[in-house]
């Protein structure tokens, strides 16, 4: 059951290659940097690691559709993953070649991974190295195998451990792992996947009624005042943050459809505690004031905190929305589409200079208090393709399904 008709198959198309052509001028020297509002590089512009691996991931994906220019802008985040950004003498990578003794983050690296997977898949020069290289540390560095958790990160030399759980990391190692997965065949990056999917989704968020709880210590408590006096930090901000509910709903769906293609069965409360995490992400986040929109986070009385309305949120909302739509046939997911893509038209996507506005306020207008410019591809890139393809562990595995 698909929710895209022919035009609207055309309007995703449309939307995914210009987004994909307003990014290519975040190429630089050493990798991808971040734009300002109008496409624009800052002056000294310094590639970034993290906007490195999502853009060369997304370019990839690129390449498999066959989108002109895709394949060399994916092979040039390759090579600087390679050989500029990446630590020569502690292993690993760094965020950027000036902060050389800054920490290694999980989050970090799980997007190296994915770009490594998905350059695999695409057949990108030095993908399969950088795969073989980033899996690698994931696995000797980060993943812990008594917690069925990835650490969140280390110094320079991996010599201090931080010591904290978050649950930002492990999501995207998540998908990294299920990309992994669908790369090598290799099913134990599945069953690491289940794992973490297991803690976060069926244990910890039921908890809180299908609210993610995001930070805890290395015992496994919650730390509910944790980054309260940094309220709008960009990776981990205080509170619950409702497009991550969406996203892990969508996650635990594309593992469920994994392990049913790889293994023949999946455990039966995925589907269920997908559909919990997506009804408290809009339930609870989707905020009247203005324009609408889902907010940045929420409080533990589940009010609104931060109100800006970041890309990313309603971007991983439409993507679950239309996954469970797939999966269930309920038309609330359905709906929930519809309105979602009606709120991103006519507030994000900036049709005068292009891509979307990363923040809005409640009225749409663009802001910058979280996420200044339009420095991120990733997110809204995804949410045009996704519609398009079979339910699968990766977007380069079912753009691979979709033309099987």
């Amino acid at each position: 059951m698909q929710i895209a008709t022919e035009a609207h198959r055309l309007w995703l198309l449309n939307q995914g290659q210009r987004l994909l052509d307003f990014s290519k001028n975040a190429r630089v020297a050493d990798g991808f940097c971040a734009l300002d509002g109008m496409g624009e590089k800052p002056r000294k512009a310094e590639a970034d690691g993290i906007l490195t691996a999502r853009m060369t991931h997304s370019f990839a994906l690129g390449a498999l559709l066959g989108i002109p220019g895709s394949h060399a802008m994916s092979a040039h985040g390759v090579d600087c993953l390679l050989h500029r950004l990446n630590d020569p003498e502690h292993g690993g990578w760094q965020e950027n070649r000036a902060d050389i003794s800054g920490r290694k983050q999980a989050y970090y690296h799980a997007f190296i991974a994915l770009a490594g997977a998905t350059c695999k898949e695409a057949r990108i020069e030095g993908g399969d190295v950088l795969l073989n290289a980033a899996s690698h540390v994931l696995e000797t560095h980060f993943w812990s195998e008594a917690e069925g958790v990835v650490y969140e990160s280390f110094s320079a030399d991996w010599q201090d451990r931080e010591d904290y759980r978050g649950a930002n990391a492990n999501m995207h190692t998540t998908e990294a792992m299920l990309a992994l997965s669908a790369a090598t065949g290799d099913m134990k990056w599945l069953q690491r996947a289940m794992r973490i999917l297991e803690r976060f989704v069926h244990h910890l968020s039921r908890q809180h009624e299908y609210c993610m709880a995001e930070h805890f210590d290395a015992d496994w408590n919650l730390l509910p005042d944790y980054n309260i006096a940094h309220k709008t930090d960009p990776l981990r901000p205080y509170g619950l943050t409702p497009g991550h509910f969406a996203e892990w709903a969508h996650l635990t769906l594309k593992a469920e459809a994994h392990a049913i293609a790889r293994l023949g069965r999946a455990p039966t409360w995925m589907c269920p505690d997908a559909e919990g995490l997506f009804r408290s992400a809009v339930e609870k986040g989707w905020c009247h004031e203005g324009k609408g929109g889902i907010v940045y986070t929420i409080d533990w009385e589940r009010r609104p905190c931060v109100t800006s309305r970041a890309h990313w949120v309603q971007a991983e909302t439409i993507v679950a929305a239309d996954i469970l739509y797939r999966r269930t046939g309920h038309e609330y997911y359905r709906e929930w589409y519809q309105k979602l893509w009606d709120y991103v038209d006519l507030t994000m996507i900036d049709p005068k200079h292009g891509s979307w506005f990363n923040e809005v306020d409640a009225e749409g207008v663009a802001s910058g208090i979280i996420y200044p410019g339009k420095a991120d591809l990733y997110h809204a890139f995804q949410c045009t393709l996704s519609p398009l393809l079979p339910i699968a562990a990766s977007l380069a595995e079912a753009i691979w399904l979709s033309k099987a």
